[in-house]
């Protein structure tokens, strides 16, 4: 009842298209119901009677009607799937706001194509059903009670004979739609599955030929293939069972109708015309039987969509407002405190992590891959939330202000960049939508991609391609930092900002990059050590513990963990040769 009462919501909007639609659906199952009617008087008593003109005069009305009833259907048509596609678009723009909305932790555990999936075939299942649903109901239940009340009208005993095969009908149906609605789930878990591999196989396809691995990724696709194949024969086959059980029952009415009209004509219980009128007219009965019977397959796809968006729709999203403060414009001292933090499904990431940045400093942490350096980064911003502890910035705890204002303060440069397809413009916008030409270009020549930008046919029009596939990892890394100086935050978080760029980009922009940290909070993330030495700290960080803290020079003379980073970078003594650390390193401490 829940499920149908936030369905109904959704026609609050269209009530004019859907009153309109559902009084065109009435007409039309009226107008359904004029040729037995018509048929039985002539049989009766215009044919018998030789009453010609009012035999022409029915035929004419009947195509008169037919007309009008053509142009209904067209309205019911045209208008009814109108107002389920704006359904559908209401529907979508609810779940893209709720996607929008959601933590970190719901796109850590859900794929993107399985989402996509619930946006894209879901939601055309439940706009057909929001369509074809109400109106088929409409009709089909209008036709059927009308249609037996003239049944009874014609011979009532013939017509309650009929009518006690329903019951047989309802159970039939009933014990096969449990199992159908069971196959419907499978099948569109298996569909979102196949849309999960071949959104992750075609973003991948640089690699997958890089690779020759072609045949890999056909093998995969195909392995998901046979997934859906499965699901969906067996969705079929409980299909295959209901409708054929349930056109079985209604096949045996007019068996019924066959004899034991045949019965009641033998006896003179029924003339020849009534009984001719009876089986025009029990089609009439059995037909929209038939087409609820049909309409079962939709409005199992259509409800399972429904079904799977009130899930999204369900999902706890982020609190925005969550605090009731907004975050001013920070000096940027932050303090971790007792900090713990593990994720629902795993065991601790961080472990009692304590340290202090004081306003304007540089921080560095390093480690091994996997230590927690980058959910350090993650928690400032609120993108998780510690599990134990407390985070403050100028001394107050960050879950005081709304996530939009805190993170309006934070500048985050990560190394898997991420540009929307659009203009180069409109990436370099990102950082601030409100900015005008003079600073939008001030960003781009502080990243040092402003020359670059301008030897472009289309200057900073030029399109970019999806996820800036025209433009090599410098240049993306470039525009991100640009949008970084555009937004101009008071704290930065640099996660590997340099580590897709050769060392002549890195030269170009490294200066840049500390003329930007002068005056504000920075916290970079680096497995390059030699970007890293004129950092105020340096925090070592391995299996979520801080191991050692302090300046480069104390921490090679501490001759500890740091030390053994660093030799193993510059083993040969030249620290101009950059050698990146792609091992896993357990750091005892």
């Amino acid at each position: 009842m829940n499920l149908l009462k936030r369905f109904v919501k959704y026609y609050k909007p269209h009530k004019k298209i859907f009153i309109l639609d559902m009084s065109a659906a009435f007409l039309v199952a009226v107008i359904g119901m004029g040729y037995p009617i018509i048929t039985r008087y002539m049989l009766n008593d215009f044919i018998p009677n030789q009453k010609l003109d009012l035999v022409i005069i029915c035929g004419v009305s009947l195509l008169v009607i037919y007309l009008i009833r053509m142009l209904l259907r067209y309205y019911i048509q045209y208008f009814g799937h109108v107002m389920g596609v704006r359904m559908q678009a209401e529907m979508r723009k609810d779940m893209f706001d709720k996607l929008e909305k959601l933590p970190y932790t719901y796109y850590d555990e859900h794929e993107t194509g399985k989402i996509m999936s619930r946006m894209t075939n879901d939601l055309f299942d439940i706009s057909e059903i929001a369509h074809h649903g109400p109106e088929n109901i409409f009709i089909a239940g209008f036709t059927l009670i009308a249609s037996f009340i003239y049944l009874c009208f014609i011979q009532w005993i013939l017509a309650l004979i009929i009518f006690a095969c329903i019951p047989l009908l309802f159970f039939v149906t009933s014990h096969f739609r449990h199992q159908m609605r069971v196959a419907m789930m499978e099948s569109k878990v298996a569909i979102a599955k196949v849309n999960s591999q071949l959104e992750s196989s075609i973003s991948g396809i640089r690699v997958t030929k890089a690779f020759t691995n072609i045949e890999k990724e056909e093998e995969k696709f195909d392995k998901t293939n046979q997934e859906f194949v499965k699901a969906r024969s067996s969705a079929f086959k409980a299909m295959g069972k209901f409708f054929a059980s349930s056109q079985f029952i209604t096949d045996v009415f007019n068996v019924i109708v066959l004899l034991a009209g045949g019965l009641f004509l033998f006896y003179d219980y029924i003339d020849f015309a009534d009984y001719s009128t009876f089986i025009i007219s029990v089609n009439m009965f059995i037909t929209p039987i038939n087409q609820l019977i049909n309409f079962v397959e939709q409005f199992q796809n259509g409800s399972t969509g429904f079904k799977r968006f009130v899930e999204i729709m369900d999902e706890e999203e982020e609190n925005l407002h969550e605090g009731n403060k907004i975050c001013p414009k920070v000096k940027g001292e932050i303090i971790f405190d007792h900090v713990n933090f593990h994720y629902k499904s795993s065991r601790g990431i961080l472990k009692d992590v304590s340290f202090v940045i004081p306003q304007g400093k540089k921080i560095a942490l390093v480690g091994p891959s996997g230590g927690g350096k980058t959910t350090i980064c993650h928690l400032i911003p609120r993108f998780y939330d510690v599990s134990d502890g407390s985070i403050t910035i100028d001394g107050e705890n960050i879950k005081e202000f709304t996530l939009e204002s805190l993170r309006k303060q934070i500048g985050i440069v990560q190394q898997d960049v991420f540009l929307f397809g659009g203009t180069i413009k409109d990436n370099i916008l990102y950082g601030d939508l409100n900015a005008d030409e003079e600073r939008l270009i001030d960003a781009a020549k502080k990243a040092n991609i402003y020359e670059y930008i301008m030897s472009l046919p289309n200057g900073f029009d030029t399109e970019i391609g999806e996820r800036g596939v025209k433009l090599s990892g410098g240049q993306k890394q470039r525009l991100s930092i640009a949008r970084i100086f555009l937004k101009n935050p008071s704290i930065l978080i640099l996660d590997e900002a340099t580590s897709a760029l050769d060392n002549t980009t890195e030269l170009l922009i490294q200066n840049a990059l500390d003329e930007l940290c002068k005056g504000r909070t920075t916290i970079v993330v680096a497995h390059r050590l030699s970007t890293i030495r004129n950092a105020d700290e340096i925090i070592v960080i391995s299996d979520g513990q801080i191991k050692e803290k302090g300046s480069h020079e104390q921490l090679i003379k501490l001759n500890g963990a740091y030390k053994l980073l660093y030799d193993l970078q510059f083993k040969d003594g030249d620290e101009n040769d950059h050698i990146f650390l792609n091992q896993e390193l357990k750091i005892n401490g």
